[in-house]
């Protein structure tokens, strides 16, 4: 695809008039449908896909429910394409269309790019490749990933389908799952089917969804993509690979953490204090850190641990991973409250906002479960250390 023909040759440009809103633009040297219903009913049904783009997934016209899941992961990556925030100029990027290939009596392989132009110059957001399949007077429009992964291999742990291109290093899938198990059950979470991709690295994971190219993600090597719909979830994984070589157990529970409370009132140091107990820091485990805090406070007696705790003071100055006391402390209030109170009251204290100025929302959802409140919480932490 030339991009700079397609943007600079305005006069070439034909805004299609299919659909509720003009979406779509089509150069007239794409290659279309000979038959010109057939090509109304794919232009028409593709400036629809793009129009809803901004529905919950589960409710675009144009995505059936059998593709669900898989589009809903590309669908993601679609959403607010048009704004330029470095120009402030809304619509600033307009979706083309670069080619529709027939690819068989009811199938065509679709790719789109979102490009504006500045100053002359034309400027690539994203591109996509999807498959529109025809059904009645419509096309529907579905990810490409299984179509991508077709000779890939499948094997089953749990309610876990892990796909793969050559081997599975089966024992570190069975710790990561098993894990995550653990995670999910203390977090109260729902027992749910996966579908989980190994990729070898975020690039391949975004290819395989549809995901030709996004500005997003320049420099990207590592990541991974979700989606859930219908109580199935779906993980485009280019993070692991095949090999499960880089398990986080600290990253893993922030990943289930979010997967049941949103980011809006997750209080970090709280957040960050639990993954310090259940998953550890920097390849530190929960037991390490600890005893490096206890040799810290046995040096700072006199320390007031409130004063500490607000500054998020490292304790560990001389070490290269930064091990932040607020985080221990949370980790150690958490123990606390588990054993008296059960997790439900933990989760109240994840959920009480995020960190803000003087942490006066943490100490107020703290005092209200457990009574420790500014003016007795170094006396209360100190205890805390003292009996470790």
């Amino acid at each position: 695809m030339n991009i700079k023909s397609l943007c600079l040759v305005s006069m070439t440009i034909v805004i299609t008039s299919y659909g509720q809103k003009n979406t779509l633009i089509v150069s007239d040297n794409i290659a279309l449908p000979r038959d010109t219903i057939v090509k109304e009913q794919l232009l028409t049904s593709l400036n629809g896909f793009l129009f809803q783009i901004t529905k919950p997934n589960k409710e675009n016209s144009f995505v059936l429910n059998s593709d669900l899941l898989e589009t809903s992961v590309l669908l993601d990556e679609m959403k607010d394409l048009g704004n330029n925030n470095k120009l402030k100029e809304d619509n600033f990027y307009k979706a083309y269309l670069t080619n529709a290939t027939q690819l068989n009596d009811t199938n065509f392989l679709i790719q789109l790019s979102y490009i504006g132009v500045n100053e002359g110059s034309p400027i690539l957001r994203a591109s996509f490749t999807l498959i529109a399949k025809k059904g009645g007077t419509q096309f529907y429009f579905y990810s490409p990933l299984k179509q991508n992964t077709t000779s890939w291999k499948g094997q089953t742990i749990n309610n876990i389908n892990i796909y793969y291109k050559n081997t599975l290093n089966f024992s570190k899938a069975q710790a990561y799952f098993k894990m995550i198990a653990e995670y999910d059950k203390k977090l109260n979470a729902p027992n749910q089917p996966t579908d989980f991709y190994c990729a070898d690295n975020f690039h391949e994971a975004l290819q395989l969804i549809g995901v030709d190219y996004k500005s997003d993600y320049n420099g990207y090597a590592h990541n991974r993509l979700t989606a859930k719909e219908n109580n199935y979830n779906l993980n485009v994984n280019g993070i692991l690979t095949s090999d499960f070589t880089k398990f986080d157990p600290h990253d893993l529970w922030h990943e289930r953490l979010h997967n049941v409370l949103s980011t809006n009132i997750i209080n970090k140091p709280v957040d960050e204090g639990t993954a310090y107990l259940y998953g550890g820091s920097w390849g530190l485990s929960w037991k390490e850190i600890l005893e490096k805090f206890k040799v810290y406070a046995n040096a700072n007696k006199n320390a007031d641990w409130f004063v500490l705790y607000n500054e998020s003071k490292n304790f560990e100055e001389q070490g290269k991973p930064p091990l932040n006391i607020d985080y221990v402390i949370n980790a150690l209030l958490v123990q606390k409250i588990d054993k008296e109170k059960g997790f439900l009251s933990v989760m109240e204290l994840l959920s009480c906002g995020k960190k803000e100025k003087g942490n006066e929302n943490y100490f107020k959802a703290l005092e209200t479960i457990t009574g420790i409140n500014k003016t007795n919480f170094n006396e209360n932490v100190w205890t805390l250390i003292k009996s470790k």
